[in-house]
């Protein structure tokens, strides 16, 4: 016998329809209603009221009607993926970079600013405040419009989003970055670790969309790790977690420091300059470079293979500054971690580039927007800005 479906029971149905409905024109839309009804698996006359009640809500907008088709062309809806926007930050030593995207994570705009790890805590956060109005000027946006912003920083950033340690930036541990862009934005903010929003980059838009557990290697200047397990980078009980550059054993430290000065490199070369300079050499074969890499890549060995280990991933994925010299560095890592793990993961450089933490940041936002507006005990929430 079928029970009937009534009060609370029938609201919960009207949202929970509403909700797939949502996520299959987000997944695939623009779509008309029989579309959405198979997509949604409804009936069609509960998508009409459903799509209905989205439109009213602020979520969907219908689609002019396209021509060349005979007969009556059928009304499509869409995702109003412009009701609201996202800001990305990535703040580091050597650069701040800030990425505007829509609530499908889609980028609109771009702006960046070289600094240097000597600027002070006031510099570094004038240059943040300096890239943030230029972004939103470039992509149009008022700051009204940015729901949440996500900043992405160097150093141990604990679960309340507080900056604990910082090597590379020697007076950032401690600044008020929440309290900063919230003040000027207006919205949401939320900070974290970078490795960590350049993992969720790589598995949401990067070489990782096929993988559920990774982990990734932010190898540049200086070096850090983040861990991926079923979709989720893995934090720890403080937010420490994949921290392992700090630990003896295995500290990265300086690229120049641990590459070293061979006789490939000319006399003098800045010490920034050094790795890109010896990976170059390396192309050539020469075999100082060479061994300078690999003695490198023995260290990097050793730490992923301790990761590895423990978590037993799928994959490992190269990301930052380094990774554009994946063609030196791959097969030398790849050939270290067989002699050290059980069971060789899968190596892969990323293609995301300098940008990955701003938009790991941004699909960080969008997910925690997701989860506030669309939770399925009190959503779809109408569009609007909100404060979190």
């Amino acid at each position: 016998m079928t029970l009937p479906v009534i009060g609370g029971d029938l609201q919960r149905l009207r949202r929970l329809n509403a909700l797939a409905a949502l996520s299959a024109l987000r997944a695939g839309g623009p779509l008309t209603l029989t579309q959405l009804a198979e997509r949604a698996d409804l009936a069609r006359a509960t998508i009409k009221v459903v799509v209905k009640d989205l439109m009213e809500l602020g979520w969907v907008t219908q689609l002019d009607p396209s021509g060349g088709e005979k007969g009556r062309p059928a009304r499509r809806y869409r995702f109003r993926a412009e009701a609201g926007r996202v800001l990305g930050l990535d703040i580091g030593a050597h650069k701040v970079l800030a990425v505007v995207a829509d609530l499908d994570g889609d980028v609109l705009h771009t702006t960046r600013e070289q600094v240097t790890p000597g600027h002070s805590r006031a510099e570094r956060l004038a240059a943040v405040d300096r890239v943030v109005d230029a972004c939103l000027t470039g992509s149009n946006t008022p700051a009204s419009d940015v729901w949440i912003a996500v900043a992405g920083s160097t150093g141990y950033v604990d679960l309340q989003g507080r900056v604990v340690l910082s090597r590379a930036i020697q007076d950032w541990a401690g600044v008020p970055l929440a309290g900063h862009l919230g003040a000027r934005l207006r919205c949401a903010v939320l900070v974290e670790n970078d490795s960590r929003l350049a993992a969720l980059a790589e598995c949401r838009r990067g070489v990782a969309r096929d993988t559920r557990n990774l982990i990734f290697l932010h190898v540049g200047r200086r070096a850090g790790a983040a861990i991926v397990l079923d979709g989720v980078p893995l934090r720890g009980g403080g937010g420490a977690a994949a921290e392992i550059g700090a630990h003896p054993l295995f500290r990265f430290g300086h690229a120049g420091e641990l590459l070293g000065s061979v006789p490939a490199v000319a006399p003098g070369t800045p010490p920034d300059a050094v790795a890109g300079a010896v990976f170059e050499a390396a192309r050539r074969r020469d075999p100082d470079a060479l061994g300078a890499v690999l003695r490198y890549v023995k260290v990097l060995a050793l730490a992923t293979a301790a990761m590895a280990l423990t978590v037993d991933p799928d994959l490992v994925v190269l990301g930052g500054g380094f990774s554009r010299s994946a063609d030196v560095l791959m097969e030398p890592l790849r050939g270290e971690l067989a002699t050290m793990c059980l069971r060789t993961p899968e190596l892969r450089a990323s293609v995301l580039g300098d940008e990955c933490v701003a938009v790991g940041a941004v699909c960080h936002g969008v997910e925690h927007l997701s989860e506030l507006l669309f939770d399925p005990e009190s959503g779809p929430l109408p569009a609007r800005p909100i404060m979190v």
